[in-house]
């Protein structure tokens, strides 16, 4: 599957067929390798850096890391930035020696308006369990979390749960927590919970984000803003 494939109209209809085998499910198997992925582009150009850091579970230590700098044909589109990332992210994917049992997404899983976010999209396609952890809100409903660490409360959207609002630090905005594939919600806040740190972003995607914006640097394209990490 590659963005350039489609037209705006044809990759949503593609992302109907994706949700025909969107699979929420309990995990039945044990995790020991745990994965974060993060993409980093601007928004009108075709090129694209992403990058996966692999952790053992449940001591979250460094293990492994992988990256490319690559390019899209698929257009900035809100909703259909899958076309855009996924084809980056499975390049990453391919080059690991060690596939992770899970993977987090610096993005959204099932909450998304036709529920195909980034980490469902790439774990329906790649048949990897998956699930997202955003820095904003895309689409949900929720409640403010307690103020206190680990305090989280359901994200609804159109009646359904979709994810979560998890407080990972005191006095600090939520994270967004979503299923993608393969795992349900309660086992994804469980994993992610095991990896808070000392930062609002849980140690993988936030030790993703820091390497693309590392390659992009590199390669002379510094990020054009940077956020509290």
């Amino acid at each position: 599957m590659t963005g350039q494939a489609y037209t705006p109209a044809e990759a949503i209809a593609y992302q109907h067929e994706l949700r025909a085998k969107l699979n929420i499910t309990q995990l039945d198997r044990e995790v020991s390798v745990i994965g974060g992925a993060d993409i980093s582009f601007n928004k009108y150009s075709d090129v694209i850096y992403a990058a996966i850091v692999l952790f053992s579970y449940p001591d979250l230590k460094m293990i492994g890391n992988a990256s490319v700098i690559t390019k899209t044909d698929f257009p900035y589109i809100p909703g259909l930035l899958g076309f855009r990332e996924v084809p980056a992210i499975t390049e990453v994917w391919n080059k690991l020696e060690i596939k992770p049992d899970v993977m987090i997404f610096d993005g959204q899983g099932i909450a998304h308006p036709r529920r195909l976010g980034i980490a469902t999209h790439f774990g329906i396609v790649n048949k990897v369990v998956t699930f997202g952890c955003a820095k904003s809100v895309l689409v949900g409903r929720y409640e403010e979390p307690l103020n206190e660490p680990l305090a989280w409360s359901p994200m609804y959207h159109e009646d359904e749960e979709v994810g979560a609002a998890l407080r990972t630090k005191k006095n600090c905005k939520p994270v967004y927590i979503s299923p993608g594939n393969g795992i349900n919600l309660e086992q994804s806040l469980g994993i992610i919970k095991n990896c808070v740190g000392s930062y609002r972003i849980p140690e993988p995607t936030r030790q993703a984000h820091l390497l693309v914006n590392q390659i992009r640097v590199k390669d002379g394209n510094p990020p054009p803003t940077l956020f509290d990490l």
